[in-house]
């Protein structure tokens, strides 16, 4: 198998399990991101599909698939707050938290670069070259684009076509300590619990600690609420209190007094009683646009492109972490079986953009239902 020195723009969970897979292949291997205090702590709960479990047996990791809460089933609440149906549903949903800390502590840790951020890549036939925020450069055999919904890797490739494209709704989300909700609220615990109804779409279900914690009492509860925003209102409803604009989303403790005073007061009315609690629980809500991106070339001659800089799938699927994590498998499988690098990236896109492309239909199919 032929070594490649190799250099992953990203360092969130698609970014490590390149890093950690072709590390473990012999490539060298660096990562770089962009942000200055790291990833840690900026996550809730996750499915664990099979791509998933999958690559954390090849990382050695399969052990933190079982640090998280069981959903014993699913409920559907009426608007007053009674159970219209209940489904027997097991389902687990695994800490981002830990999942991201035991991946992180798998990679080189001088491979792993903080408040190292690219601003653009360049294609070449013998190479690729990293531009840096503080104008350095940096040649590498390969370049890849692990940098998620704001990837600056993706335009190298699809320089006409590169933009997200909002859905049309935003997810409020809140994530609280379970000690935190009232006991008018405890229906909702243990359980994968929904209210849906034209224009109304919400969901809320426990995770375990920030640490994994997953004994009652410690875990936390994560709700959602899907809401329609019209295109010409994302830009406020991504200003925060300090009136600084956010691309595709409004971070936790950035919402403003009155905007979370109205909030509040619109859970009241719309949600269930025991939703309207779970939201005035929350001090601190986040706001995430939903957004959806196919792109037409997932590789060039030295850069490629895997999890979401290639293929935004709404969340309604839960398979954002397993895609990327299928992507960078069959990445690592095409270099190890082919010595020349156009054709390993040409059998990678072959398989792996039929996927990206089914799972954003499927996105979309779902999103059309859930709101």
């Amino acid at each position: 198998m032929k070594q490649f020195r190799i250099r992953i723009v990203g360092g969130s969970l698609a970014g490590l399990f390149a890093g950690i897979m072709l590390q473990q292949a012999g490539h060298d291997v660096r990562i770089y991101e962009r942000s200055k205090n790291g990833l840690a702590g900026r996550g809730a709960g996750l499915v664990g599909q099979s791509d998933l479990l999958h690559i954390l047996r090849l990382i050695g990791c399969e052990h933190v698939a079982r640090v998280g809460v069981v959903a014993k089933e699913r409920i559907y609440l009426n608007h007053d707050g009674s159970i219209a149906q209940t489904v027997r549903m097991p389902q687990t949903q695994i800490s981002w938290d830990v999942l991201f800390e035991t991946v992180a502590a798998r990679i080189a840790p001088e491979t792993y670069h903080l408040g190292r951020g690219v601003i653009d890549v360049l294609d070449g036939g013998s190479g690729a070259e990293l531009v840096f925020e503080d104008g350095t450069r940096e040649a590498t055999d390969l370049a890849i684009g692990a940098d998620g919904l704001g990837s600056v890797v993706r335009p190298a490739l699809n320089p006409n076509n590169n933009e997200n494209r909002y859905s049309g709704y935003v997810a409020w989300r809140g994530l609280i300590p379970e000690a935190s909700l009232p006991t008018a609220a405890l229906v909702l615990l243990d359980r994968f619990s929904f209210h849906v109804r034209p224009g109304v779409h919400m969901l809320g279900y426990l995770v375990p600690g920030s640490k994994g914690e997953m004994n009652r009492g410690s875990r936390r509860y994560n709700w959602v609420w899907y809401r329609k925003v019209p295109q010409s209102d994302l830009a406020a409803t991504f200003t925060d209190r300090d009136d600084r604009s956010h691309a595709f989303s409004l971070p936790r403790g950035d919402l403003s007094d009155d905007r979370l005073t109205a909030l509040r007061a619109d859970a009241c009315e719309v949600l269930p009683p025991q939703f309207a609690l779970a939201v005035e629980a929350e001090p601190s809500p986040s706001i995430h646009g939903i957004f959806d991106y196919e792109a037409p070339r997932m590789i060039g001659r030295s850069i490629v492109l895997v999890g979401d800089a290639a293929f935004v799938a709404r969340p309604h699927t839960a398979m954002g972490v397993s895609k990327a994590a299928g992507d960078v498998m069959a990445l690592s499988n095409c270099l190890a079986s082919e010595t020349d690098l156009p054709i390993a990236l040409q059998r990678f896109e072959a398989e792996r953009s039929v996927v990206g492309r089914e799972v954003v239909a499927y996105g979309r199919q779902l999103g059309a239902s859930a709101i």
